[in-house]
């Protein structure tokens, strides 16, 4: 049971239908097209959101092809709406949820899987996993963000680095890797980025990182190896690889590699530092610790370009192109 008040904004909440990008099938970005399908329904502790912006990553090319079918435990329905990153507006609220307001700007990282993503007019999640959206951030960074910053901050949270000790980001110009930069700036950490790109090079310097070299043109060896002479404390990995693997022989063999779940390649021979392989907590308590830090600093999300809903292919056809910081989808107008 659900409770819809009749004082949704644009009588969103009231309708039976949303239009949304949809997969009848798994495949290429062909099969993504735009339909109108059912609102999904709200149970007692979910939260309904009026979808202005949805983050657009590179899992979604993964998961339209079919790589995390049966993924989970759960079995894949069609139509398929994928979309794992959204902020918006409440629109309807569970008769269980009590901390949210509608018409509150929010974000929120879900899984498409049985209930649909946020490739839609309208998404629905439990409450759990919905945040205010601080008053300091634009909707457009918003919405591209909470999966890439949560499994940032997870990560350096399972490096557990003190003040001082030194970071190697790996794939410092990418979603996960521009915020963890930043987060590990606000903890004190001296950070060795490793971006790609001249403009991903000039992203990680403007973030902050110590230090920054171009994985795909430096030597990063022995960058480390100048940033720090007796190893580094740390690695965090967004992107596996040759180069990748290579570059983490420049961690100590007493430190410790924050590795997310769903990056490859992993490594064929195991680093001599130990590998913490984890996932993002996308919790209430780690979306409070986001925003405290969101609040109080200059934190940003780089969105390097939005596109429109019915552009969807082409965002998908962008994901393989080289780029920095996050992708986007423009759901409906923003109200910030």
């Amino acid at each position: 049971m659900h409770v819809i008040p009749e004082s949704a904004p644009d009588g969103a909440a009231r309708r039976s239908d949303m239009l949304a990008v949809v997969l009848d099938r798994f495949g290429g970005v062909e099969e993504l097209g735009p339909r109108r399908i059912p609102v999904p329904e709200v149970g007692e502790h979910d939260v309904l959101i009026r979808v202005e912006v949805a983050g657009v990553g590179s899992w979604d090319a993964e998961e339209r092809e079919g790589e995390y079918d049966g993924a989970f435990q759960l079995a894949s329905t069609f139509p398929y709406v994928l979309g794992w990153d959204a902020a918006g507006t409440v629109a309807a609220v569970g008769r269980n949820v009590t901390e949210f307001q509608i018409g509150e700007r929010v974000y929120a990282a879900t899984m498409p899987m049985v209930r649909g993503g946020f490739y839609a007019e309208l998404g629905v999640v439990e409450a759990e996993h919905v945040a205010r959206v601080p008053d300091r951030l634009p909707t457009e960074q918003a919405g591209a963000m909470p999966w890439d910053a949560l499994t940032a901050l997870s990560g350096l949270d399972a490096l557990d680095l003190r003040a001082g000790q030194t970071l190697m980001v790996f794939g410092a110009s990418g979603g996960i890797g521009h915020l963890a930069v930043q987060l590990a700036r606000e903890r004190g950490a001296r950070v060795l980025a490793v971006a790609s790109g001249d403009d991903g090079v000039a992203l990680a310097d403007r973030l902050g990182a110590d230090v920054v070299v171009d994985g795909r043109k430096d030597d990063v060896l022995a960058a480390a190896s100048m940033f720090a002479p007796e190893g580094l404390d740390a690695a965090l990995v967004t992107a596996g690889g040759e180069t990748t693997e290579r570059s983490l022989r420049a961690v100590r063999p007493s430190g410790r590699i924050a590795w997310p779940n769903g990056v490859f390649p992993l490594p064929a021979t195991a680093p001599a530092a130990r590998v913490l392989h984890y996932d993002g907590d996308r919790s209430r308590a780690a979306t409070a610790r986001l925003n405290t830090i969101i609040e109080t600093s200059a934190f940003e999300v780089h969105v390097a370009r939005s596109f429109p809903l019915e552009q969807v292919q082409d965002a998908h056809r962008a994901l393989s192109e080289h780029y920095v910081g996050k992708l986007a989808l423009s759901v409906t107008a923003h109200r910030d």
